[in-house]
């Protein structure tokens, strides 16, 4: 299960999900095809370890899979059929906050109807819906002097 080795902070506030992403975090940088959120979503862990398997295990050793996003928030909960009060819930999972646009998985090193299958299959295990965007060609031009 994925989680931080060391938080500054136990527990957290919920926070929010509104808003864009920063401006890198909607694009594809380190792949050529990706993932992207049309709607704001807590991943947890798991959601994120079964999307990571079933994209891994389609690919089959050809290109390579890239996580964008980490479960770096803790959740809290209080057991059931507990009192008010008395502080906290324990952490019961850890999530990762998704917001429209965001990129969340990229892959590298497969043609393009493969990996639109590989994606394709990893929407499935996601909460949220999502679209599948490649990489922008960027072309530089350079004036002579």
């Amino acid at each position: 299960m994925l989680m931080p080795k060391k938080t500054r902070f136990r527990k957290v506030q919920r926070g929010t999900r509104a808003g864009r992403p920063k401006e890198g975090a909607s694009r594809v940088i380190f792949g050529e095809f990706g993932l992207q959120a049309t709607e704001p979503a807590w991943l947890t862990s798991q959601q994120i370890e079964a999307a990571r398997v079933v994209m891994s295990r389609k690919m089959k050793k050809v290109g390579k899979v890239l996580l964008r996003r980490f479960p770096d928030k803790p959740v809290t909960k209080k057991p059931a059929e507990t009192r008010m009060g008395k502080g906290k819930g324990g952490v019961e999972q850890w999530v990762a906050v998704i917001r429209t646009g965001a990129v969340i998985f990229e892959i590298e090193g497969t043609d393009a109807t493969t990996a639109h299958d590989v994606l394709r299959s990893a929407q499935y295990k996601l909460p949220m819906r999502t679209k599948i965007i490649a990489k922008e060609m960027v072309v530089h031009d350079q004036e002579r002097a």
